[in-house]
């Protein structure tokens, strides 16, 4: 479009340009008054001609007026026998310029072909672009087939990414050693006769350094590297995918050793036949044709693919057999000494304060990403910069956190007075209630500043990661989330819609207790329904009962027994310690945020 726009542009230009030219030419090529040798005579004999030129058989002269006359004479007789035949007296034209010109073509061809010659050079001129347009469409169209793969070379590349770059992920990168050095040292596996795995798939959630972690292979092997997202095959047109992927290994074979990485693979790789077109839906075209040529690599070819995915769970089976993708590293949310490790690699360029405590931002941060650490030491420049410091402070990082978790703080959400001391008595049922039941974590800060779609929040993190969780906990959880519903329950003998999103997570966690995990009493250690996902004109869940109505009314019932447990414990807590929810209230209504340091200091001052 925009080298069309250019054409377009520069022709408009051309033929303003050929006018301007034309209309100077033709102001130049006025044509004098054509009169009789009569005119001339008569101004000569009243001495009023300025100068003549004589060309061929033509006169021209021009009076002191100004104005131009043009005269014809017999090409045979010159100027001076013409005006001695008319009886003018020589003294009378002695003292007027005479000039000679010999006769030209170029006047000839000017004036009487330029005028029919412009028409034809101007549709000459819009016929060549025309043309011209088409050619570059029919370039276009033999080159949609062609991969829209980024190659960066190994000198290309301004700075290398290695392992180095990578923290965590101890266990992949081990893996992809064995990548590396093949791409190094191919001729050592294969004088034992060992075969490196031609594929090697990534699976992680997003955020984890799946594609960091690719780049960072190539960067050791130092070979070149081609990015494609799986999206890029797919066109509307049939064919084309798998022209694509046909192209992209003829350029990756062309530049061997190398390595092909394939972002979002699930895009292309779904298992088959779930499609509206059967077997000639334009995916599976291509998804086929990714698995005949990563089947047709040699041993000594030097190309490995390396695939990112975070939907393992949809790809098709072909493609995860030995001989493809059989070898599957898996990147989880990294721990707390990796969330560490990474925080170091994201501080570097960052100047940070002494107060910087690196261990205490990854206790404060489970669940988070590689990307997410990475926005949470962005977020802290920005908050920095904004209050004008020349470094990053631990404050900013806690605020950060916050941000990443439930967004920016809305100090223009302003409470009423009543609101605001609602809010006030949920937030400290909710801490309280979680202060007090053994199997819950920390109470981190409590807040009734609006963040996010949060009118306040109590923020509660473990102080070391979970991999299993048990009954208990989950039943205290429950406890706790139903607090703030309870609080308000008892205090103001009513209830709002603030507690509507507690009621969600209660009703949601009740339920995987019992048709998941297997934890109920009643029903015991056994799962209900099957979960599956249907790719028909887009994504569903679908769950199928393996169960009778009888037993959907008895996990209904199970399920009301978990949340109605846990809100008569919460309850019973806040009735019992009543006291101690009016302080921490108090403390809400006038400093509006309580830290842990904070909060833990009421319990102390009360015990003591």
């Amino acid at each position: 479009m925009r080298s069309l726009t250019k054409n377009l542009l520069a022709f408009f230009l051309v033929i303003v340009l050929i006018m301007v030219v034309f209309s100077l030419f033709s102001s130049s090529l006025k044509k004098p008054q054509v009169v009789g040798i009569d005119v001339l005579v008569d101004k000569l004999t009243t001495k009023e001609v300025q100068k003549i030129e004589v060309q061929g058989d033509k006169v021209t002269f021009t009076a002191k007026s100004g104005d131009v006359f043009q005269a014809q004479k017999e090409p045979t007789d010159s100027l001076s026998t013409l005006l001695k035949n008319y009886g003018v007296d020589p003294e009378l034209y002695k003292h007027v310029p005479l000039t000679i010109k010999d006769t030209s073509g170029a006047a000839f061809w000017l004036g009487s072909i330029l005028p029919f010659a412009i028409p034809f050079l101007l549709f000459a001129g819009f016929l060549w672009f025309m043309m011209r347009q088409a050619q570059g469409a029919n370039s276009r169209a033999m080159s949609f087939g062609q991969s829209q793969a980024r190659e960066i070379r190994a000198e290309e590349r301004k700075k290398r990414i290695t392992f180095r770059d990578v923290a965590g992920v101890r266990e992949a990168k081990q893996e992809l050693l064995e990548v590396v050095e093949f791409l190094k040292e191919p001729k050592k596996f294969l004088a034992l006769g060992a075969q490196i795995p031609k594929g090697v798939l990534l699976i992680g959630p997003p955020g984890t350094g799946k594609t960091l972690l690719a780049r960072a292979v190539a960067g050791e092997a130092n070979v070149p590297f081609f990015h494609i997202s799986g999206s890029e095959f797919v066109e509307m047109f049939v064919g084309v995918g798998a022209a694509r992927v046909r192209d992209l290994f003829k350029r990756a074979k062309r530049s061997a050793p190398c390595i092909v990485f394939m972002d979002e693979i699930d895009a292309v790789g779904r298992q088959r036949g779930a499609g509206l077109g059967g077997s000639h839906d334009e995916r599976e075209q291509t998804l086929n044709q990714i698995l005949v040529e990563m089947d047709g690599f040699d041993t000594n070819t030097n190309v490995i693919v390396i695939a990112a995915t975070n939907r393992p769970d949809v790809l098709d089976p072909a493609l995860l057999r030995p001989g493809r993708f059989d070898r599957r590293v898996i990147l989880d949310v990294p721990d707390i000494a990796d969330r560490e490790a990474i925080l170091k690699v994201h501080s570097v360029n960052k100047p940070l304060a002494a107060d910087v405590n690196l261990r205490t931002l990854a206790q404060r941060t489970p669940g988070f990403t590689g990307a997410d650490l990475a926005n949470l030491f962005n977020e802290a420049a920005i908050l920095a910069a904004r209050n004008n410091q020349k470094k990053v402070t631990m404050a900013e990082c806690l605020e950060s956190i916050e941000k990443v978790l439930l967004g920016p703080e809305r100090k223009s959400h302003v409470l009423s007075k009543r609101e605001k001391e609602i809010t006030a008595y949920h937030e400290a049922g909710h801490a309280l209630v979680a202060h007090e039941l053994p199997n819950t974590d920390p109470v981190r800060k409590v807040s009734i500043v609006s963040r996010g779609r949060a009118g306040g929040y109590t923020l509660k993190l473990p102080s070391e990661d979970k991999h299993l969780h048990t009954r208990a906990e989950f039943l205290d959880d429950i406890a706790m989330m139903l607090a703030g519903r309870a609080a308000e329950k008892e205090v103001f003998k009513d209830v709002t819609t603030g507690a509507q999103n507690d009621l969600k997570e209660a009703t949601q966690l009740a339920r995987q207790i019992v048709t998941e995990y297997g934890m109920s009493e009643k029903l015991g250690p056994r799962t209900f329904g099957q979960r599956e996902e249907m790719v028909f004109l887009g994504r569903e869940i679908h769950e199928r009962r393996d169960y009778s109505e009888k037993v959907a009314q008895m996990i209904d019932q199970e399920v009301s027994d978990i949340i109605h447990k846990g809100y008569a414990t919460a309850r019973e807590i806040i009735v019992k310690m009543r006291p101690m929810l009016e302080k921490i209230v108090k403390q809400l209504l006038e400093k509006e945020t309580l830290e842990q340091a904070q909060f833990e200091a009421l319990f102390k001052a009360t015990s003591a």
